[in-house]
């Protein structure tokens, strides 16, 4: 049958399934970290992996994947020779996908393969841009991602902002940067609590992800009648989240502001069916999965203008705005912006109405799955490779 929607020409599968399936599928092998399956360590990096890896199929990839071990981007002398045996091992001219927090931090690694192997790194986020550490890491992580996808002749980014950012940081040809945007699930409307008064951020509990000025910003409107779930990994950072919960408990809060933890599935989603108004201070995002989250099940958006958060939030398509972006750096914004919601029931039903315009727009991950395809397709056909 022919080829229809970007994938693969198909045949029928065996007799009585009803299946159909490629009619033949080429190989990526998919370097991930090995973390990316632990439930007590959720991230988007992590949740955009294991879904491209079911989903590529349907667009003539089989995905064998290979989760390196390590604290990666700076692991131990054996985790990173671990992931230089996975790569040595591969076969002359195979395409390799590889998650940027692995590749980008041992160019001694990757680099050798790179003229040997059909490299592709996915950056999730640039290494240099983590919060939090010193500068001295962040320079040589920075310079360690730089050799990295300046040797590798693809490098797929989350956002056209981190295309803009990796081209014009690291001085990479613009057509050898890809974009495949994270994809959403459209989910059930949020039914929502009051409609106004529960606040939800979902993220990892993190210096990057900045809960400390949600807090502050939350003590500044204690008037306000509201409560607060952060949903999200605490052992990314113990000493940040220690931090942060005596920040809490000095203004008071610790009845109204909860740090639950890591949550998945059904208890994820159960957390955003009671949310009115989601709400991420980052200091830094390629995109803002959790945005989309959101978006998917109709609830508006109080963030951070930051990265690609403004590509997430994006339009409906009457081009109403379902979110409000405020600066990085300022919580008295961030506090501002929540008493307008509170007090201007206009703001809210405007707001709304654009979440669920938004979330009949929204793109899914085969979307995302067909721009990784076509990216593959073109390494594996590049006559400049080493076959």
């Amino acid at each position: 049958m022919p080829s229809q929607g970007g994938r693969p020409t198909a045949r029928q599968g065996p007799a009585g399934d009803g299946g159909i399936v490629p009619m033949s599928l080429r190989s990526v092998h998919f370097v991930v970290p090995g973390g990316v399956d632990d439930p007590a360590a959720p991230s988007g990096g992590n949740a955009y992996d294991r879904r491209v890896t079911l989903d590529l199929p349907g667009f003539g990839w089989r995905v064998r994947r290979h989760a390196v071990p390590g604290d990666w981007p700076r692991p131990s002398a054996a985790d990173r020779a671990e992931l230089a045996r996975t790569l040595r091992e591969l076969p002359d001219g195979t395409v390799v996908l590889l998650d940027g927090l692995v590749a980008c931090g041992v160019p001694e690694a990757v680099v050798p393969e790179a003229r040997r192997l059909r490299l592709a790194v996915l950056v999730h986020l640039p290494l240099g841009d983590e919060t939090g550490l010193e500068p001295s890491v962040a320079a040589a992580l920075d310079a360690a991602e730089r050799a990295v996808l300046r040797a590798v002749p693809a490098v797929i980014a989350t956002s056209d902002w981190a295309v803009r950012r990796l081209v014009s940081h690291h001085g990479l040809a613009p057509d050898r940067v890809h974009v495949a945007k994270p994809g959403a699930d459209i989910a059930p409307l949020a039914s929502g609590t009051d409609g106004v008064s529960r606040l939800l951020c979902v993220a990892a509990v993190t210096p990057r992800k900045g809960q400390h000025r949600l807090v502050e910003a939350l003590a500044a409107v204690t008037d306000l009648p509201w409560s607060c779930v952060c949903v999200g990994g605490l052992q990314q950072d113990p000493g940040y989240v220690e931090r942060l919960r005596a920040r809490i408990r000095a203004h008071g809060l610790q009845d109204r502001l909860h740090l639950a933890g890591p949550r998945a599935g059904a208890d994820l989603d159960a957390s955003y069916a009671t949310a009115d108004l989601m709400v991420l201070t980052s200091y830094a995002e390629t995109y803002g999965m959790a945005v989309t989250e959101a978006l998917a099940r109709g609830i508006p958006v109080l963030a951070t203008d930051v990265g690609g958060v403004p590509e997430a939030v994006g339009r409906a398509p009457d081009g109403g705005v379902p979110g409000i972006l405020v600066p990085p750096e300022d919580p008295a914004a961030l506090a501002a912006e929540l008493r307008g919601w509170f007090g201007e029931a206009d703001v809210r039903r405007r707001l709304k109405s654009a979440a669920r315009g938004r979330r009949s727009a929204l793109d899914g991950w085969a979307t995302t799955a067909r721009s990784l395809a076509h990216v593959l397709g073109r390494l594996a056909s590049d006559p400049g490779r080493t076959p």
